[in-house]
Parts: structure tokens; sequence; C-alpha cells
């Protein structure tokens, strides 16, 4: 075993990391990319960090961004405005080595969440040969709050997506310093799982991240943007006026009518009540009130606007779903009269059209149904983006269907979940405590070696005893299952594609 490499020396300063929890692997904690966002510097661009003398220790997670209590956060973990912060675990043992790099970017609906989170460890892509980041970023009301007053002192007459800066800002400083731990800027990957993973589609369509990342990864956030379903899901977004709206609302709610009131309330009362969803859009759940803004500068124009512009930023992406995600899985329970009602609701002048392909007699036939459907829309729809995606841009697309239920009382009960995906894709397993079979490992074995080869060349490629994933073609209505089986899948039968084809192109509202 080779003594990892305890220091790296920033544009900042040095700072020493500590042995990962796998062998050969260095982990830096807590190092900051930008200055503290408290005070009068909330709501703002981020800053550069302030310079240190002598070695920072970068063994300790740094204090996560301020956000209500959940699940997705450790408790244990102060919270603090001075979060931006990020992570690295490098194999490297000299800086010199120009490994790809992966930058991972947290889920949690845009309000909960933070990289020091045990399913992100990077141990396991280091291993694989990858430098591996995960980033903080300003969440809820500090991260997506937008007034009138903040545009204008923006001098650009656009606010709202501060959060979304923050992940820009980690970028440029990815660019500069990861050489510095065995990192090629020149091939960095950005990933995320859910708002992480629309996170990563924002980037790719915002011209302020051109040329800071080489490819994208977006686990189950990409539907064609005429897809009804993106208004409940991460990646819907505010337009600007709408969001200004809010924000001024929220601030007259707290008592706040100038930009230095607001700036001066505590982090609590700013909190109290961030979580609130937005009202305009009905769902189970809707988005929240506080989520990304097409602001004109961040966001210039919609996904739509910018995929018929071909506008994006051009770099090979992975993207996919789940079978148990979006309103599916083996808790859900419906009466045929519930599944017929949900089917005029979503479909409906083509609800007699989908109930004649999707027929359900029994509840047991409704619910499997009702799954069976959203399987198949989720796969269609995304295999739509695709072809909207190829009509601009030069890169190919590689798209996947997880399907394996991870061991344990959560997989039993819903299956392969939203976000069941990401201990295999990160090769986290170690990090976790759960009941891992070697199946479990093994598949984590494969999916991180399609990862690792997607960060270095841009494709997920195959080898011995990994299928090749091949491309994605709009002739083609196939997809590459992940999980169980490793080979290409039809989108679904012919006519049930051909309807969700019809549905989704014939809506009138595009995101």
């Amino acid at each position: 075993m080779t003594t990892p490499r305890p220091l790296a020396r920033t544009q900042y300063g040095q700072v020493s990391g500590r042995p990962a929890l796998l062998p050969d692997v260095t982990a830096y904690r807590g190092i900051p990319y930008a200055a503290s966002t408290g005070g009068p510097h909330r709501w703002r661009p981020p800053r550069p960090p302030q310079p240190w003398d002598g070695v920072r220790p970068a063994t300790d997670f740094a204090p996560i961004c301020p956000q209500p209590p959940s699940e997705l956060a450790d408790p244990s973990l102060p919270r603090d405005e001075d979060c931006l912060h990020l992570n690295i675990w490098t194999p490297a043992e000299q800086p010199d080595e120009r490994l790809p790099v992966l930058v991972w970017l947290h889920g949690g609906r845009f309000l909960h969440g933070s990289g020091a989170d045990p399913r992100y460890d990077g141990s396991g892509l280091a291993a694989k040969g990858l430098v591996v980041v995960t980033v903080n970023s300003r969440l809820g009301a500090l991260g997506f709050l937008a007034t009138p007053e903040l545009s204008a002192e923006s001098g650009q007459e656009a606010s709202g997506n501060y959060g979304l800066l923050d992940q820009i800002e980690a970028l440029h400083w990815v660019r500069r310093n990861i050489a510095a731990f065995g990192g090629d800027p020149g091939r960095v990957t950005i990933a995320g799982q859910s708002s992480g993973a629309a996170s990563v589609m924002d980037l790719v369509y915002s011209p302020l991240a051109a040329g800071l990342f080489h490819r994208a990864i977006a686990e189950s956030a990409v539907l064609h943007p005429q897809d009804p379903a993106i208004a409940t899901l991460a990646p819907s977004h505010r337009s600007l006026a709408q969001a200004e709206a809010d924000g001024a609302a929220y601030a007259r709610e707290r008592g706040a009518t100038t930009l230095d009131a607001l700036r001066a309330l505590p982090v609590e009362t700013l909190l109290k009540g961030s979580t609130a969803d937005d009202p305009r859009i009905p769902g189970t759940p809707p988005p929240p009130l506080f989520r990304p803004v097409v602001d004109g500068r961040v966001l210039p124009r919609t996904y739509a606007e910018t995929l018929a512009a071909g506008a994006q930023n051009d770099v090979p992406l992975l993207i996919g779903n789940n079978r148990d995600e979006s309103g599916a899985g083996p808790q859900l329970r419906l009466t045929v009269e519930e599944y017929e009602r949900a089917a005029v609701r979503r479909y409906g002048g083509h609800a007699a059209e989908f109930l004649t392909l999707y027929p359900a007699t029994t509840d047991a036939e409704a619910t499997a149904q009702h799954n069976t459907a959203r399987a198949d829309s989720a796969r269609t729809s995304t295999h739509l983006w695709a072809a909207e995606w190829a009509k601009g841009a030069d890169s190919d697309v590689f798209t996947y269907f997880w399907t394996r239920t991870p061991p344990g009382p959560e997989g039993e009960s819903r299956g392969a979940f939203h976000g069941s995906e990401i201990p295999y894709f990160l090769g986290s397993l170690h990090a976790l405590d759960r009941p891992w079979t070697e199946e479990d490992r093994h598949t984590a074995h494969l999916l991180t070696d399609y990862v690792a080869h997607f960060a270095a060349t841009g494709a997920p490629g195959g080898g011995p005893g990994r299928p090749d994933w091949p491309a994605t073609r709009a002739h083609l209505p196939e997809v590459f299952e992940t999980g169980h089986g490793w080979a290409p899948i039809p989108l679904a039968e012919p006519a049930k594609a051909a309807f969700h084809r019809r549905f989704l192109t014939a809506q009138t509202t595009a995101w």
C-alpha cells in the first residue's frame, strides 16, 4: 500500500488531507472555494475566499449551508452562511498525474443536503482513477430568492440564481486548482441526482458555465420540454417576474422593506417557511417555491428555447431514470376509480386511448398498469429529449434505466426508488451500513467502471465483462438497462411508445 500524499497547494494556500475510507485514496474536506455569504454578502455573487498562511487542515467537513432539518443532512454538522466549501478525494500520488475529474452536485429539492452526505463519499470512484469533488452551494431562500431590488442592484436586471452561481464558481475553482490534486482541468465531468441533476442541466444550458466542464451526468432530471411531469419535479423553473413577486412577498411577510433589512434578518427567520411549495403548480408534491429562475443571465432561455436555438453547452451526456420514481413503486396502492381519475387528470383528451392501452379491471391491475405507464412515459420522454438535443449538438447522449432494488426495508417498500442508484453510481457502498450482497458489490463495480470510462473519454464504452453501452439514436426506440440487465431494452411496447410520443409532442406548454 502506498502512503497517501497529505499536502496540496491551492492558489489560496496549502491544505493537508487524510486517508480516505478506501486505501490509496486521500480525502481533503472543507476547502473553501468562496468567502462567506452572510450579512451584506447575502444574495450577491460568490467572492474569492481569504488566502491563508501555513497549512490549513482539510481533514473534517466544514459547516454546511443553512437549511431546515431533514434526513438529507447530518444533524451533527453545523450550519453557517460561510458554507461555500468543497471536498476532494484523489488517488494521485503526484500533482502531475492529470486524472479525470468528477464534480458531484447534491440533490435535495434545492432545499436540503450537502457534499458531506456519506452516499457521496468519493473513495470508490477515486479508487477507479478519478479525482472526485463534492460541492456545497446555497439553498432555499438563501440560494434562490429574487426581488425587483436585487435585480436592479445586480446591474444585469437578474436575481434568484445564487445557488447556481455558487456551483459555477466552484467549477472555476476546480479549473484553477484541481491540478494540485492530480486532476485534469481539461477533463471535468459534472454529475448529480434529482435537484443536483437539474443543476447539472442548468449548467449545460447556461452560457456562464461554458468551458468549465467537458461531460455531464444527470440522474432523474431530464425529460422532454413538453412533458407535463416536469411541473412537479426538480427541473421545473420560474420566470423572473414570478420569482421577483415571490421574493417580494416573502420579504414583506418577514417585515423587511429594504435590502439592508432583509440582509440583517436572522437566518432562522429566513429559513422559517422556506420549504413552502409553489402554490401555482398542483402535484404530488408540487415543486419548492425557491428553485432556479429563467433570469436572462444565468439561464437566458427556457429548456425548449435553448434546445431550439442549439445554445446549450455541447458536451457528452449520460442521463436516465429509475423504475420506481415519479409516483410509481411497490408501496403504491390504487383503486380502479383512482387510477381512471388520475388518467383523466394527466392525459385529458388522450385518457380514453391511454386506458385502452393500459386497461385495469381490478385494483391490483390498476396499480400495476400505473407503474408500467409511468416507466414507459419516463423512458419515452427522455428519449425524445435526446432527439431534440441531437438537432443542435454534436456530442452523444447515453441514456439508462435503473432497475435494481437495493437491499433493506427501504428497497422492499419502494423498489428501485428515486436516488437508489446513487451508491452504485458513486461506488459508495462501503460508506453505508446496509446489508449489501455480492451482487450489489458487483453491480457497483460494473457501474463505476462505466462512469469512470465516461469521465475519461466521454463514452461509457464496454470491455471485458462489461457490455457495450451504445449512444442513444432517435431512430432506435431503446434505452440501456442498468442495475439488473446490462443491455438495450425497448422504451415500451411499440403502440405504447407511439402513444407517449404523440401525447408529449401534442402539449402546448414547454419548459
